[in-house]
């Protein structure tokens, strides 16, 4: 049954509900609307300009609607008189194609109709800042190799226990916090979920992450690569398909524990990989992480090919054991919603082509690629908007969203490129 958001209101105590939505750029857009006024957003909607968003719409464009999904209201845990609610983006009376959260619905749907649920889970990893964004929050935080670095941890223990608590309070199943490899980067972990679910909570906790950092006097960013010494930001997707209580990728038969049906489902990542890089990958600084030479740690922990192992954290697949997969290859900018439609659109047209994913590496790819012939991914964003752009698969899979997104990305890209950087004066200005 379908929450009746104005009695959730009355019995909940909320005063206001955040009525959001995520636009193409991945940033969360919002309106504020007071509990008296919740039955007729929840029935009509709640009304946007849509060019006034990354939504490739132009000022003569009719307004958007809004419509909350009440099977998302989270309560802000930090301010409980508002409820924060993700939305569906309708334009004269039907569903805007290129909206993010519609595009992920209108796959989970289509892969729902094959009998198949994709679950996920993601790991963000962040850093803490100093407010102007310019060093970690944390001074005393120098190990050259700072990841699980107990100390640095606990010296950030009110932020990560505070939003820890908070994912407790919401029921998502936090099991471990730690500082990651780069000084003043961090990660918190919760349990996967239904695709959508793992998408909701996702934008929700980039939101979260900030708003708790800010209290705390600093600045938490997502940003794949801030700093060109320190290992950059990923957000590692592990995937596995469902039908019922049935895990159709777990096979333990098999020597990596999974079934053909996975590996077909690999198979797809790997045939349109270098395009999803626009979805896993899609700022011009994420290819500063990519293909990044070795950090200050001694490893990057992102890939630069196009390959698949076992449980080796070198390759953009890893296949640790339990009837999972994990995608190595996504940033910390990818847009929750596009993320996990990525993932599907490649993965179904891996399953129904029963797509060959090629042969397993089980070296390390960061000492020995130069010994073997294999793609890379691309090397930067413009590369790889030309590969969505040609991917037959995605352009079907994905329909209008294609053209929206290549058009607004590639004036980003554009607007990059109109940008000279210091850099550029230091080594050309007496060429």
């Amino acid at each position: 049954m379908t929450l009746d958001l104005e009695s959730a209101a009355r019995e909940r105590g909320i005063k206001y509900f955040l009525i959001s939505f995520t636009d193409l750029f991945g940033a969360q857009r919002a309106k504020l609307v007071p509990a008296a006024a919740i039955g007729s957003a929840a029935r009509n909607g709640v009304n946007f300009a849509g060019f006034a968003t990354w939504l490739d719409m132009s000022p003569a464009d009719s307004d958007l609607f809004a419509l909350p999904d009440p099977d998302t209201l989270i309560q802000l845990p930090w301010k409980q008189e508002v409820g924060w609610l993700a939305a569906d983006l309708f334009r004269n009376g039907q569903p805007v194609e290129q909206a993010p959260r519609n595009l992920l619905k209108r796959l989970v749907a289509d892969a729902g109709r094959s009998g198949l649920q994709l679950k996920s889970g993601v790991e963000c990893e962040f850093f803490l800042l100093t407010p102007d964004g310019l060093s970690p929050a944390d001074s005393a935080d120098l190990q050259k190799k700072p990841c699980y670095d107990q100390s640095a941890l606990m010296r950030s223990y009110d932020v990560i226990t505070e939003i820890c608590d908070s994912m407790l309070a919401l029921g998502w199943k936090p099991y471990q916090s730690d500082h990651e490899d780069g000084n003043g980067q961090f990660e918190i972990n919760w349990d996967y979920d239904d695709a959508l679910v793992t998408a909701d909570r996702h934008a929700f906790f980039k939101y979260m992450t900030r708003t708790v950092a800010e209290k705390h006097g600093m600045r938490a960013t997502f940003m794949p690569k801030p700093f060109a010494e320190l290992t950059g930001s990923g957000c590692h997707v592990h995937v596995s398909a469902w039908q019922g209580d049935r895990n159709l990728f777990a096979d333990s038969q098999d020597e990596l524990g999974l079934s053909k049906l996975a590996y077909y489902f690999i198979g797809g990542i790997i045939h349109s990989a270098d395009a999803l890089a626009a979805l896993f990958t899609p700022t011009v600084n994420s290819y500063k992480r990519i293909n990044a030479i070795h950090t200050a740690s001694g490893a990057t922990w992102s890939p630069g090919s196009i390959t698949y192992t076992g449980d080796n954290r070198t390759h953009m697949i890893r296949i640790p054991r339990g009837g999972r997969f994990e995608i190595r290859s996504p940033d910390g900018a990818a847009n929750p919603y596009l993320l996990q439609a990525g993932i599907l659109a490649a993965g179904l047209d891996g399953m129904r082509n029963q797509r060959d994913p090629g042969q397993r590496l089980d070296i390390n790819m960061y000492t020995e690629r130069h010994t073997i012939d294999v793609k890379r991914l691309p090397l930067n964003l413009l590369d790889a908007l030309r590969a969505l752009e040609r991917c037959q698969v995605l352009n079907e899979a994905l329909g209008g969203f294609v053209p929206a997104y290549l058009k607004l990305k590639t004036e980003e890209w554009n607007a990059y490129m109109r940008h000279l950087t210091q850099w550029e004066r230091d080594t050309t200005l007496d060429c």
